[in-house]
C-alpha cells in the first residue's frame, strides 16, 4: 500500500484470501483501498493486514466470508476485538447464508472478477455503497475496570502502609473515573470491592461504546485501568443500510396524529402517536419506515390532512365507501398491539386498505416472473397507475438498440399525452431542482441546530459544574457549623472537666498522706461514698478507690442489707459509718457488736464530687461522740436485761427446789 491511502478521509478495505488458508500458517491476502474514487492494491500477509488496519483506521473492512479473516467463532471474536473503534467489519454477501459474491456484485452493478484482488475490490465497493450486514460480537455496552496495578507482597514490616497507599490510589483513580463518567452524561452502574486503606477494585459497567467513553485503558504504577465491550452470546448481523420496503400506510389526524405502517403482505410493522409533532415529524417518521404506496383513512370522505400525506408521498390514496364503525376496526386489530384509539383507528384503516387491494396485489403477484422485485412492480401498477405489463418491460428492458431506432425512426409529431408526459417530466426536473435547494437549506439548518445543541450542552455542563460548587460550598458550610458547635461544645465540657479535676485533686490529697498539709486549718476529712449497702456495691468502691481501715465511709442507701454484707464491711473497719436510710436490725446488731459507730448522715455537712465527698471533722467526730454515748446506753441497758433475767431465772429455781 503507499503512503497516499493515508490521507484519505474514508477509506474501505475489501479483503480476500489470496493464497493459502488461515488455518494454515501463512496466508496472504488481497488487499484493495477505495475511497470512492482512488482504488490501491497490495498482497499483504495476516499481520501486515492488522497492522494497517491500525494504522489506517478504516471505516469498514470488507469481504465475501468473515471466515477468511479468522478460523472459528472465538477467534473471530478476538479480530473483531482488536478492530479501531470506529471500524467495522462487514460481510457484503449477506448474513448466516450468504449469496455468491459474483450475484450480489452484478446486482448492485459493481464489476467483478474471480481473481482475489477483482473480489476483493467488489467487496470495497460494495460496502461502500452501504451493501452488506455487519458483523457483531459484542453489545453497546463496556465494562471499565479499575484494580490495583501491582501485588500487595506477602508483609514485612511496612505491608499495612504499603497496602493502603495502594488501595487508597485505586479508591481515587475509581472516583476519577465516576467523575469524567457522569461529566459526559452517561448512564452507568459501579460495583465496589472495598479494602484496607481503599478500594481493590471498582467496576463500572458504562451504557455505551469505549469511543464514547472518555476514559481508556491503561497502566500507571499502583492502579491499572482495563476497557472492555461486554460480548454477545454469539455473532450477530445488523444491515449497514435499512431496507425500506414498500408499504400501507394509515392516517388517523387531530389533536393526537398517529400512523401505523403495514407491509404489502399485511403485516403491522409499526404504530405511533403524538399530540406535539407537526406533519414533517410524522413524515420523516414514515420515511424511516419505508415507502408509502397507499395512504388510507378510516372516515370518508378522506380528510384533508391525510391528503397532504398522500401528496407527500405520491402515493394512492384510499376511503373506506362509509365510515369504519369502531366494532370493526375492533375486530380487525385484535390481533396487533396498539397503545390508544387513535393507534388503533390508524392501523385499522391501513388493514382495510390491504384487504381492499388485497386481489390487485394477487393478480400482480402472478405476473411478476422471477428474479423482479414484486413490490417495486405492485408500487408502481398502484401508486404510478401503469399497467403490469408496461412496468415488466421496462424493468427487463436492456436499452440495446435504442440509439439506432431513434436514429431510424422518422420524425413525427407528438401526441397530446407524449406533449403531457414532457411537461410533466420538465416539472418533474424543475420540483427535483427545488427539493435539492430545499435540503440544502434544511442541512443548513440542521448545521445551526447542531451549533446551538452544542451550545446548549456546554452552557448545561457549566451550569451543573457551577451547581456541584454550590452544592460542596453548602456542605462545607454546613460541615464548618458542625464542626464549630462541637468544638464550641467541647471548650464548654473541657471546663467543666477541668473544675471537676481541681476538685478530684483536693479529694486525693485529703485521702493521702501529706492530708495534714492540704487540710490544716480547714477542719476537713475524706469521705468515700457507697452507693448501696450490698456487697457487690462495696466491692465496686474497693476496686474504684479502696477501702481501708479509719476511713469514713457513707452509705447513700443502708437499707437491706443482711449479716454478710454487714460482716463484709465491719472487716474493713471504718473509723465510721454514715448512712441515710435505716439499718437492717440484723447489720446494725453486726457492726454494734464490731464497735463500729454508725450515725445518720443529715448529722454532718458533707460536699459531694461524684464518689468522693469531704466533711467537717468537727461534724465527724461529734457523729462518732453521739454514737458512742448511745452505745453506751445500749449497752447498759443490755446488762440492766440480763440482770433481771438473771434474777428471774434464780426466783424460778428457788421456787421449784422449795417444793
Amino acid at each position: 500500500m503507499n503512503d497516499r491511502t493515508s490521507a484519505l478521509d474514508s477509506v474501505v478495505f475489501g479483503v480476500d484470501v489470496q493464497s493459502g488458508d488461515v488455518r494454515g500458517d501463512s496466508p496472504s491476502y488481497a488487499l484493495v483501498a477505495f475511497d470512492g474514487e482512488h482504488v490501491d492494491r497490495d498482497v499483504v500477509s495476516l499481520r501486515k493486514l492488522r497492522r494497517l488496519i491500525d494504522r489506517e483506521e478504516p471505516a469498514i473492512v470488507a469481504t465475501d466470508n468473515m471466515y477468511e479473516l479468522a478460523p472459528d467463532k472465538d477467534a473471530l471474536v478476538h479480530f473483531l476485538r482488536s478492530l479501531p473503534a470506529g471500524t467495522k467489519l462487514v460481510q457484503v454477501t449477506g448474513a448466516n447464508r450468504p449469496e455468491p459474491l459474483s450475484r450480489v456484485a452484478s446486482r448492485h452493478g459493481v464489476p467483478y472478477g474471480k481473481k482475489p484482488m477483482k473480489e476483493a475490490e467488489a467487496a470495497a465497493r460494495l460496502a461502500a455503497v452501504n451493501v452488506g450486514q455487519e458483523v457483531s460480537a459484542f453489545t453497546n455496552t463496556t465494562t471499565v475496570k479499575v484494580s490495583r496495578g501491582r501485588s500487595t507482597g506477602k508483609g514485612g514490616w511496612s505491608a499495612d502502609r504499603y497496602t493502603r497507599r495502594i488501595h487508597g490510589n485505586v479508591k481515587t483513580t475509581a472516583r476519577d473515573v465516576e467523575s469524567e463518567l457522569k461529566s459526559a452524561g452517561l448512564d452507568f452502574e459501579v460495583d465496589v470491592t472495598e479494602k484496607y486503606g481503599g478500594y481493590s477494585n471498582a467496576i463500572f459497567t458504562v451504557e455505551g461504546r469505549p469511543q464514547d467513553i472518555p476514559v481508556s485503558a491503561r497502566r500507571a504504577g499502583d492502579v491499572r485501568i482495563e476497557v472492555e465491550r461486554e460480548r454477545r452470546d454469539g455473532i450477530e448481523f445488523e444491515p449497514l443500510a435499512k431496507r425500506r420496503d414498500h408499504v400501507v400506510v394509515g392516517i388517523d389526524p387531530g389533536t393526537t396524529t398517529a400512523a401505523a405502517v403495514v407491509s404489502l403482505d399485511g403485516k403491522p410493522l409499526d404504530v405511533h402517536s403524538t399530540r406535539t409533532a407537526d406533519t414533517a415529524d410524522v413524515i420523516e417518521w414514515l420515511i424511516e419506515r419505508g415507502r408509502p404506496v397507499i395512504v388510507a383513512a378510516d372516515v370518508t370522505p378522506m380528510p384533508e390532512t391525510v391528503e397532504k400525506f398522500r401528496r407527500s408521498f405520491d402515493a394512492a390514496g384510499w376511503a373506506p365507501e362509509r365510515d369504519l364503525p369502531v366494532d370493526e376496526k375492533l375486530h380487525r386489530t385484535r390481533e396487533h398491539d396498539y397503545d390508544n384509539d387513535h393507534e388503533r383507528d390508524a392501523l385499522a384503516a391501513a388493514l382495510f386498505a390491504v384487504d381492499a387491494h388485497e386481489s390487485q396485489f394477487e393478480r400482480v403477484s402472478r405476473k411478476v416472473p422471477a428474479g423482479l422485485d414484486r413490490d417495486e412492480v405492485i408500487a408502481r401498477v398502484v401508486g404510478g397507475d401503469e399497467s403490469v405489463e408496461a412496468v415488466l418491460r421496462e424493468l427487463t428492458d436492456d436499452g440495446e438498440g435504442t440509439e439506432e431506432e431513434e436514429q431510424t425512426e422518422p420524425q413525427r409529431e407528438l401526441t397530446a399525452e407524449e406533449k403531457r408526459i414532457r411537461d410533466l417530466e420538465s416539472q418533474v426536473d424543475r420540483l427535483e431542482s427545488h427539493v435539492e435547494d430545499l435540503r440544502g437549506r434544511l442541512d443548513s439548518k440542521d448545521d445551526t441546530i447542531a451549533e446551538y445543541k452544542r451550545e446548549l450542552s456546554d452552557a448545561r455542563k457549566q451550569e451543573r459544574r457551577e451547581a456541584r460548587e454550590r452544592r460542596e460550598v453548602k456542605r462545607l458550610q454546613r460541615e464548618k457549623g458542625r464542626l464549630e458547635r462541637e468544638r464550641d461544645d467541647a471548650t464548654e465540657r473541657a471546663d467543666e472537666l477541668e473544675s471537676k479535676l481541681d476538685r478530684l485533686k483536693t479529694l486525693w490529697k485529703l485521702d493521702h498522706s501529706n492530708f495534714a498539709d492540704v487540710s490544716e486549718g480547714r477542719d476537713l476529712v475524706s469521705v468515700k461514698c457507697v452507693e448501696q449497702f450490698t456487697r457487690d456495691a462495696l466491692e465496686a468502691a474497693d476496686e474504684q478507690y479502696g477501702l481501708a481501715a479509719g476511713d469514713v465511709v457513707y452509705l447513700r442507701d443502708a437499707s437491706g442489707a443482711g449479716r454478710s454484707t454487714a460482716e463484709r464491711l465491719a472487716d474493713v473497719d471504718p473509723r465510721v459509718v454514715l448512712r441515710t436510710g435505716r439499718l437492717s436490725d440484723v447489720a446494725d446488731e453486726v457492726l454494734f457488736e464490731a464497735g463500729i459507730p454508725v450515725g445518720p448522715a443529715e448529722d454532718v455537712q458533707m460536699q459531694e464530687v461524684d464518689e468522693l465527698a469531704v466533711a467537717r471533722e468537727s461534724d465527724v467526730e461529734a457523729a462518732i461522740a453521739d454514737w458512742e454515748r448511745r452505745a453506751e446506753d445500749r449497752r447498759k441497758d443490755r446488762k440492766a436485761e440480763m440482770v433481771d433475767r438473771l434474777i428471774s431465772e434464780h426466783r424460778a429455781e428457788s421456787r421449784s427446789g422449795g417444793d
